[in-house]
């Protein structure tokens, strides 16, 4: 997130042109919610509400990260309470996660559970830490006692939020300055298959199981995603994986942003991952063409002064990368991360907004005009004289129609071009003539998108 400069709109449109072929783009994807604030509550009311919203927003599948260090005994401690099995059920405080995942279930909305650290003090390496080389012995006893709670309840499973960041697994790197060398796959891959251990003891054998769940960039202190994934899957034999899991998150320069780095993967690099997954592949470490799970996404906006970019600019580059991602192939699910922004904090205008403001509501939770683009997202691809049209109407449970409108420059209102039909799954294609400095927007029932900008 470092960078801040934003691409001129040439450079952006042609990285946008470049993008695969649309004959060769996935015929659906899934779409993954995450909420925290909001379904990671116990406030009812809002948990309810936010179900709801969800359901009106055509969102079935939710994520949802279980935090070790949030449900264990005496986190705090150098150790466990006497007497505390940690493969079973009682002890453990699992009030948040029944709450969500039993009124998902019960709307119909299906489960991705990303079981994570931090862990407790006590299962750590050295007792004092809650990230540092936690023990898979003692994640294996209670990935166990997850899958007996939740048997049968979640769709799709994974294993630990980011773990090539130091915010959840550490030591990150180790060695001597000069002869530094990327210590947590190895951390990873002791911890993957511990999960997979418990998963399969607990009676979750036959559910999909995730790696991976990458940050998107490496730094002198984040393992790059990439050279994490060759990191976790260098000793020989299969890993037992059905899916890879990233976070692409971009930059303020938008979705086409190229990062310098080759290990890292943003929205617009995806064919890096799919390159690298291949090559894993090849020499039998992973099964072939392994489907990608865009587990965690957002575009960053105001009142981010740094990183956040105009509430019409972030409806645009969400849109437009959910249009890449579905270009290609191999994307199984692409997601939004939050709901509403994180809540200012304390301090420095640096620190107040250093968490996430990535939601489609600001803090305060008035909606911005992602919000309306999240429902109805819309992509105009300008290219010579022409303006080629992409959009998906996320609540359609089969054909329908909507009604793209333009606003020429100069006018006030949106008149109406053309109604399009969308395929089975609620995406649609559309071709016009190019109107220089138009905005557009689509229409379905009571509904109407952004007015969206052609790149």
């Amino acid at each position: 997130m470092g960078v801040r400069k934003l691409l001129t709109s040439v450079a952006m449109a042609a990285a946008f042109f470049a993008a695969a072929s649309p004959s060769q783009a996935a015929t659906n994807q899934s779409t993954l919610f995450e909420a925290p604030r909001e379904l990671i509550s116990n406030d009812d009311a809002l948990r309810q509400q936010t179900l709801d919203e969800l359901q009106g927003l055509g969102v079935k599948w939710l994520r949802v990260v279980l935090q070790w260090r949030s449900v264990a005994p005496s986190a705090r401690a150098s150790s466990p309470p006497a007497g505390f099995n940690e493969s079973g059920q009682a002890g453990y405080n699992w009030n948040a996660y029944d709450q969500v995942i039993n009124e998902a279930r019960a709307r119909g909305l299906k489960l991705l559970v990303t079981i994570s650290g931090p862990a407790p003090k006590w299962a750590t390496g050295n007792h004092r830490s809650y990230t540092y080389k936690p023990s898979a012995t003692r994640f294996q006893r209670f990935v166990t006692a997850v899958g007996n709670r939740y048997r049968g309840q979640v769709a799709m499973w994974s294993v630990w939020n980011e773990p090539n960041h130091p915010a959840f697994l550490t030591p990150q790197f180790a060695g001597s300055k000069g002869h530094r060398y990327a210590y947590s796959p190895k951390l990873y891959r002791s911890l993957f298959s511990a999960a997979d251990r418990g998963l399969r003891a607990s009676g979750n054998g036959g559910v999909r199981l995730l790696m991976g769940e990458t940050a998107p960039r490496g730094t002198g202190k984040v393992v790059a995603p990439l050279r994490f994934l060759r990191g976790v899957l260098a000793p020989r034999g299969r890993f037992p994986a059905d899916g890879y899991a990233h976070h692409a998150y971009t930059t303020a320069a938008g979705p086409s942003y190229v990062p310098h780095n080759p290990d890292d993967v943003t929205i617009g690099v995806l064919s890096r991952l799919t390159r690298a997954l291949d090559a894993e592949a090849r020499a039998h470490r992973i099964r072939s063409r392994l489907p990608i799970y865009l587990t965690e996404f957002g575009i960053q906006s105001e009142p981010d002064p740094y990183i956040g970019v105009s509430y019409q600019r972030q409806a645009e580059y969400r849109s437009i990368s959910e249009w890449y991602a579905w270009r290609n192939p191999r994307v199984a699910a692409f997601s939004q991360y939050l709901m509403r922004d994180d809540n200012p904090r304390r301090g420095s205008i640096y620190v107040r907004y250093s968490g996430f403001e990535s939601g489609l509501r600001g803090s305060n939770g008035r909606a911005k005009l992602a919000y309306a683009g999240f429902r109805l997202p819309l992509v105009a691809d300008a290219r010579g004289k022409r303006v080629y049209f992409w959009g998906y109407v996320r609540p359609a449970a089969g054909l329908t129609r909507v009604l793209l409108q333009v606003r020429t420059r100069g006018s006030r209102t949106f008149r109406d071009l053309k109604h399009v039909t969308t395929n089975t799954s609620g995406y649609w294609r559309s071709v016009t003539s190019l109107r220089r400095g138009a905005q557009y927007r689509v229409v379905w029932g009571r509904y109407a998108g952004p007015a969206t900008r052609a790149y």
